[in-house]
């Protein structure tokens, strides 16, 4: 594995990958692409008096087209679009191939006429900024002013089909797409493709060994990573240092924004997908985008269902008091959860520069997860005698969640290219109630007779609701600067109520309320930005400030012992609150241009992590004996400083992308174990609480490259080699600084027969737990949960996923996809954890070889007269023949 991954970075970083005429077959000629040219492109604009400045009635606005003349032989040009303008001098044309030479023909009496070129390339189409990628397609012409004098239009550049992977300097861009082992999958599916991010064996995602902020569609959302289905995510944008326009939490790590599908073809388009999975799993779904004239509707619904396997082991040593004790815990985990998820929205096109946009999500899920646990506890005495005990604990729970969300925007775009302004309203609720019963029998040795029973009973509910606001301007001064400001409001609220209960002999649940607690947490964030970028010569600079008032407040009711109080309770409202009346977020990029296929660049920016509801939640969860924990409400955020310096070379199809970077976080958010004293057993305890440490850092050096080696074979490859250190108070065990790394390859290989072949590798080697974030959470046996923390490190591991699929029908319309993720079953959580008064070693593993079969269709007739008669103009797809193709 370990040569396999060297040998492919070493290609990487080579110069002389191709010979001329491998270049060449690698890359299909112009003509061919012209005869393949998707029907997407839409131009728009207004027809204006150059005098008045108000809007023309009755222009006439042709697009004219060159065309082979197969009766002369010879090419001439065919108008394929045209309309007289209304009494605003607005025009439309969609449903136009993209790379096709277009003419655009103005004529009205009493003006001159205009007859300006429009081109089309693919330079706009490999930009790592999305609205650029967006308006390669749709693109504003702005005022056209008619007069004696004529003035010509600036060149418009309209785009082609993406890679699977696009890499910048600011970000990179995984089109989900290309992916064919994601089909019938979750987001966590689609995470374990990407460079730059490791995923455990539970789903938790670190980027460069940090656990990043999750957005949807730029947006904070309720959502978990399995609760998104693969087959609606559009692309996945991984943003490592990003700078004042952005939200400024998530300051370790860096933001992972999922944009969800929503199509603008003219006409109609959709699929319907069915797949059936390991243990008889299964999922359906499907998704339909409909536009015409000035409405763009698209839905999609999916079903989900999956039973996963994870069996797993813990040693863990306790000294915390005389006499010491030894415990070896055996899990069997199986999880059966569903879930249905449902999306669907409209875009309202007011004119051609101003967009309203409505759109919801509804999900609803359940999760059966059952444990059943053989613990062996041995005591220790200093005389090297032991007794020993046995327990079998069964663990059931009932989780169901619901999940709803709104959004609300609109966009106007200004006559002047590149010049828009954006607000938009969100809401995210989520909802979940949850049931754990505990059953533990009691044995002196295993096999011998039953001492004793203990039985437990958890319910807990929780809600959580997300409300943002924002708006955004930008502004072009000229071509090359521009000025972005915006403003934001964040509001968060959480609650949650947990009721606890023991079982009598009998029996009858008995409440406990030392163990119970109503816990309810608010918090909200008020910011603006200002962003200057402008390019001089072959420098560009882009600086930015970003202003945040935040502040959030809690409070706990729960009970305490009080010898005075007639049942020795007595019952207490906790509160905790902090206020952060402006922090201030510069940050600055610097971008020199070598040549014109290298750059390079230097950023700073500073962050912030603001401790979340668990971590705040002053509630000690004794649902599991062994592995008690409780939030700190006297927390502080963290705040972070970061610089990353990155090269890259684009070269033939090829793409090298080599940074440098180091992260310095002070009162760093970090898990720590405490000895306490259980309030119902009045027993000494261990906690796994948080504490702001002093600081930490995160460096490393990671190097990307996406490589086309022939018209077939495609593979990006990434390394990073990091280290990271956490400073704390002597009295604290932290673990040293060890140097690790990380690698990822990813290829495709196109076989003849429409098949095409996906195989993805990764391996990790030892590390230290992530500061602050969480390593291997859930899912696993009760007991081998542990979070990230300065006190333990990971163990190596690594795995190889595999996917085939075929392809056919008419233009590849269907398709059958078969995946396997854990090929060699090697993947595993194997952590250790050393503090003050433990020792412990977790082993786990979930669903080795875990394999999915999936068949998709895709459907559509993109054509921008679906609902009203015909017009006699030549239309583009006619002329190549592709009208009622299905969508590709």
């Amino acid at each position: 594995m370990c040569r396999f991954l060297t040998g492919s970075l070493l290609l990487l970083i080579s110069g002389n990958l191709f010979s001329q005429d491998s270049a060449r077959r690698a890359f299909p000629s112009s003509r061919r692409n012209t005869r393949q040219s998707p029907a997407i492109g839409h131009f728009y604009g207004r027809i204006v008096d150059a005098k008045t400045n108000k809007g023309m009635d009755g222009a006439s606005v042709q697009l004219l087209m060159s065309v082979l003349d197969m009766a002369r032989h010879s090419r001439r040009d065919s108008v394929i679009r045209g309309a007289i303008t209304p009494s605003n001098g607005d025009f439309s044309f969609e449903n136009l191939p993209v790379f096709r030479n277009y003419h655009l023909r103005l004529t009205a009496i009493g003006y001159k006429s205009i007859d300006q070129k429009i081109t089309f390339s693919l330079k706009e189409a490999q930009s790592a900024d999305p609205e650029q990628r967006l308006g390669a397609v749709d693109r504003d012409l702005g005022n056209i002013r008619m007069q004696v004098d004529t003035q010509s239009l600036q060149q418009v550049t309209v785009t082609g089909s993406r890679p699977l992977i696009q890499l910048g300097i600011d970000r990179k861009i995984y089109n989900v797409e290309k992916d064919i082992s994601a089909s019938g999958g979750t987001a966590v599916d689609v995470m374990r493709n990407i460079p730059s991010l490791a995923v455990d064996i539970d789903g938790n995602v670190t980027l460069r060994n940090s656990t990043p902020t999750i957005f949807v569609d730029g947006r904070p959302t309720t959502l978990t990573l399995d609760q998104i289905p693969a087959d609606e995510i559009e692309s996945i944008e991984i943003i490592t240092n990003p700078g004042a326009k952005f939200d400024a939490s998530g300051g370790v790590s860096g933001i992972l924004n999922i944009v969800m599908k929503k199509n603008r073809k003219p006409g109609y388009n959709g699929s319907v997908r069915a797949g059936v999975a390991k243990r008889g799993g299964y999922n359906a779904g499907g998704n339909i985008n409909i536009k015409q004239g000035k409405i763009n509707f698209f839905s999609s619904v999916g079903y989900n269902n999956r039973k996963t396997i994870s069996p797993g082991t813990t040693d863990r040593l306790t000294f915390i008091s005389y006499p010491e004790y030894q415990l070896h815990q055996v899990d069997s985990n199986v999880a059966n959860s569903q879930f249905t998820f449902a999306r669907a929205g409209l875009d309202y096109f007011l004119d051609n520069r101003n967009t309203i946009t409505i759109s919801g999500t509804l999900v609803h899920g359940m999760s059966k997860p059952t444990t059943n646990s053989s613990l062996t506890q041995d005591t220790l005495y200093k005389n090297g005698s032991s007794n020993s005990s046995f327990t079998r604990r069964f663990s059931n729970t009932s989780t169901e969640f619901n999940n709803k969300s709104g959004m609300l925007s609109f966009k106007h775009n200004f006559p002047r290219s590149g010049e828009n302004w954006t607000a938009d309203a969100n809401y995210t609720q989520g909802q979940s109630n949850s049931l754990n019963q505990t059953s533990s029998e009691l044995y002196e040795i295993p096999g011998g007779p039953l001492t004793s029973i203990y039985n437990q009973q958890q319910n807990t509910s929780g809600k959580n609701e997300f409300i943002t606001a924002q708006t955004d301007f930008t502004n072009p001064f000229t071509e090359k600067s521009k000025l972005e400001t915006g403003a934001r409001m964040a509001v968060r609220n959480i609650s949650n109520l947990n009721n606890f209960y023991t079982a009598d002999s009998g029996g009858n649940l008995l409440y406990q309320p030392l163990l119970s607690s109503n816990y309810s947490y608010h918090d909200q964030v008020l910011a603006g930005y200002i962003q200057y970028s402008n390019t001089v010569g072959r420098l560009g600079i882009q600086m930015g400030l970003r202003a945040e008032n935040s502040a959030y407040q809690g409070s706990n009711s729960y009970a305490e012992k009080d010898v005075n109080s007639p049942d020795g309770l007595k019952d207490t409202l906790g509160t905790f609150s902090n206020q952060y009346p402006i922090s201030l977020f510069p940050s600055i990029f610097l971008t020199e241009k070598l040549r014109d296929n290298q750059d390079l660049q230097l950023n700073y920016t500073r962050r912030i992590d603001r401790p979340g509801f668990l971590q705040l939640s002053p509630f000690t969860d004794y649902s599991d004996s062994l592995n008690l924990s409780r939030g700190n409400p006297n927390l502080k955020p963290q705040f972070t400083n970061s610089l990353e310096m990155a090269y890259q070379l684009n070269y033939q199809k090829n793409t090298f992308l080599a940074t440098v970077y180091y992260k310095y976080t002070t009162d760093l958010i970090t898990r720590y174990q405490t000895k306490e004293i259980n309030p119902l057993t009045d027993s000494v305890v261990l906690v796994n609480t948080y504490i702001n440490a002093n600081s930490s850092y995160i460096g490393g050096l990671e190097l990307i490259g996406r490589n086309s080696l022939t018209s077939w074979w495609d593979l990006t490859t990434n390394l990073n080699i990091y280290t990271s250190k956490i400073n704390a108070p002597d009295s604290i065990h932290t673990a040293p600084a060890s140097y690790s790394w990380f690698a990822k390859i990813n290829t495709t290989f196109r076989l003849p027969k429409n098949l095409t072949l996906q195989i993805t590798g990764d391996y990790t080697s030892k590390t230290v737990l992530p500061p602050g974030g969480t390593a291997g959470q859930g899912g696993g046996g009760r007991g081998v949960t542990v979070s990230g923390n300065s006190q333990g490190h990971s163990l190596p591991t690594g795995g190889m996923d595999a996917s085939l699929r075929y392809e056919f029908l008419k233009n590849k319309a269907a398709s059958l996809t078969f995946s396997m993720s854990d090929l060699l079953a090697t993947r595993r959580y194997d952590v250790y954890i050393n503090s003050a008064y433990s020792d412990q070693h977790s082993l786990r593993y979930r669903d080795p070889q875990f394999f999915r079969l999936q068949f998709n269709y895709r459907f559509g007739k993109v054509d921008v007269s679906l609902f009203k008669r015909k017009n006699k103009q030549e239309d583009p797809e006619n002329l190549q023949n592709n009208t009622d193709s299905p969508i590709n």
